[in-house]
């Protein structure tokens, strides 16, 4: 798929069908996140890949906004280590440019995923730490749900010329 394609034509997927994602299929995915910019390279990004149900309703039980994991065949946990993050604040920076290459890749290769924020809820984060036991070093960012597509959304125009602006305000 054209990649320019790509990005006017992804959008947020909540419905899935029981199909499974291949092995061969997620890694595809995590290539992608691998190969996204970060701060001075550091890349300091580490995926946890998960299917098990009772972590996906784990998840929703203090994250009512994620219940699309419970359809979704696959979730990917996306985390830095603070260790190798470039300074503070980088981290969450170079998480995004993962995320967004994850969701990209999905759509590239008939899959479909949402982005379910976990950064910079404080609630959020504690509770992913505590339920995938993430070392202190390690702090979660956001959770992928992948799938087959079980819905089709409105591609609608979302250029803002007015929020273009050239030199200075």
């Amino acid at each position: 798929m054209d990649v320019i394609k790509a990005i006017h034509s992804r959008r947020s997927i909540r419905k899935y069908t029981n199909k499974q994602v291949s092995e061969e299929q997620v890694e595809i995915l995590l290539k992608a996140a691998m190969h996204a910019p970060s701060a001075v390279n550091k890349q300091p990004w580490h995926f946890i890949v998960f299917s098990n149900a009772k972590i996906k309703e784990e998840i929703i039980v203090f994250h009512p906004n994620a219940w699309m994991l419970k359809e979704a065949p696959v979730g990917i946990l996306v985390c830095y280590d603070e260790n190798l993050q470039h300074d503070t604040g980088y981290g969450e920076v170079d998480c995004g440019a993962a995320t967004q290459n994850i969701l990209l890749a999905a759509h590239g290769i008939g899959l479909g995923s949402v982005w379910i924020g976990i950064y910079p809820r404080q609630q959020r984060i504690v509770a992913i730490c505590e339920l995938f036991k993430l070392p202190s070093h390690i702090k979660p960012f956001s959770v992928v749900a992948v799938g087959y597509p079980d819905e089709k959304q409105l591609l609608p125009d979302r250029f803002r010329k007015e929020r273009i602006h050239y030199e200075r305000w």
